[in-house]
């Protein structure tokens, strides 16, 4: 789940506001800003709200009315979405369509997958591929099972009640990501800051370049100390093997996008899905009883939930029909994920959470086409190993709070919930 980092209308707005309010601001005060704009970001629960439903039957290529004189479209329909995430002629990822807009420029390029069209997107994904094939990810099977009873041994060492957000969600995939890049495990905590704030559409004008920009001064520092004494890792693998086609830079943007797209993403997923299992006792022991069980429920939670919104923003190359709706070259596209993910094309009752549906991962929770989430399979890997064994290990686990009282993250790209309090028994 490594790509859609939390850049579009959030960034353009704050943007905009940054030269006159240097010290940020919130969203919420902003009163022009049309709701429409903002509802593909709502939920209830772990439910998008129900307008997004009623768009995608109506209208599954919409206008959105953002200020400012910009062309931008929500696409909400499954196969509407599934052919702008694929059409990489027709439709571009690249950075240099932000910049010089509204204050973005080129020199806060992140780098990485998710902003990069061909040749380049070519290039990196390349490079990447071969670290993320099952052969080399079963390497690390061992090291996530032992990761996630670990972090069970924690919740029953710490009494009642616990977070799970805090003991079981964010630290299994810090440590798996952290591994799996040869980063030291210590700084997980700075991670898990950054990785939130890139994704927050309330923090200040400048908190999601912040983070990013801090990840990578980090990032850099790992790259040139493994450039002299390269490690078991992937960073220390890519510097072995490719170390003279990609620079510190290359090496930085793409390890950030791994590791801040395989933590909190992931993290999310713990949690909601955590909270599944606890709201439905008959979901709980059908993961608890059998070991077949958990394919199915982890593909139908990933496109129930779709924790990542909406896709990177695309950028129409030419003039087009989409949907009924003439697109010009230009037009930004926003892709609604958790819209598509409920879309009837992908079957009956797409509303209702299924852990018995055959296991179909023709959903879009890690998007489609070549900005397909590179670590897809590893996230499942962590999914399909943490779930089994939290229900197996405290079988009478529950809420600690009435549900009502659950707080889940505003207006985020990454939708999530920062705490999640139970009794562990």
């Amino acid at each position: 789940m490594t790509n859609l980092r939390s850049r579009i209308t959030g960034w353009l707005v704050r943007r905009h506001f940054a030269r006159t309010k240097k010290k940020g601001f919130s969203l919420s005060g902003i009163p022009f800003l049309p709701e429409s704009v903002l509802m593909p970001l709502k939920r209830v629960g772990v439910d998008p709200v129900a307008e997004l439903g009623r768009v995608r039957e109506t209208e599954p290529v919409s206008k959105l009315p953002v200020p400012f004189g910009m062309n931008a479209w929500l696409i909400t329909g499954y196969e509407e979405s599934k052919h702008v995430l694929s059409k990489v002629d027709l439709f571009s990822n690249d950075f240099s369509n932000l910049a010089g807009s509204f204050g973005i420029t080129a020199e806060e390029n992140p780098g990485g997958l998710g902003f990069t069209d061909p040749p380049e997107h070519t290039k990196l994904r390349k490079l990447l591929t071969p670290e993320f094939t099952m052969r080399r990810l079963s390497r690390l099977t061992p090291r996530i099972e032992a990761i996630v009873e670990g972090q069970l041994d924690e919740i029953a060492r710490s009494g009642a009640p616990v977070d799970l957000v805090q003991h079981f969600a964010l630290p299994i995939p810090s440590l798996t990501i952290c591994e799996l890049l040869g980063v030291p495990y210590e700084d997980r905590a700075d991670f898990q800051r950054l990785s939130t704030a890139r994704f927050d559409l309330f923090g200040g004008a400048n908190a999601s370049l912040g983070a990013i920009s801090e990840s990578l001064v980090y990032l850099r520092g790992i790259v040139q100390k493994q450039r002299s004494d390269p490690g078991e890792g992937m960073i220390g693998m890519l510097i072995k093997e490719h170390g003279d086609e990609v620079d510190d830079d290359e090496l930085a943007s793409m390890a950030d996008g791994l590791l801040t797209g395989g933590l909190e993403t992931t993290a999310s997923m713990l949690a909601l899905g955590a909270l599944v299992l606890l709201q439905d006792r008959e979901h709980f022991q059908l993961v608890h009883d059998q070991d077949e069980a958990i394919n199915p429920f982890v593909e139908d939670l990933l496109r129930h939930l779709t924790v990542v919104q909406v896709a990177f923003p695309r950028f129409a190359k030419v003039d087009m029909e989409l949907g009924g709706k003439q697109i010009s070259a230009g037009d930004v596209i926003i892709v609604s994920l958790s819209g598509a993910n409920r879309d009837k094309a992908l079957g009956t009752d797409m509303d209702t959470f299924d852990p018995t549906r055959p296991a179909n991962a023709s959903h879009l929770a890690f998007g489609h086409g070549i900005h397909r989430c590179i670590g897809a399979e590893l996230a499942k890997m962590e999914l399909r190993a943490a779930y089994p064994a939290l229900v197996r290990r405290f079988p009478k686990m529950r809420l600690a709070v009435p549900p009502q009282d659950l707080a889940f993250r505003q207006l985020s790209i990454v939708y999530g919930m920062d705490k999640l309090p139970v009794f562990a028994e």
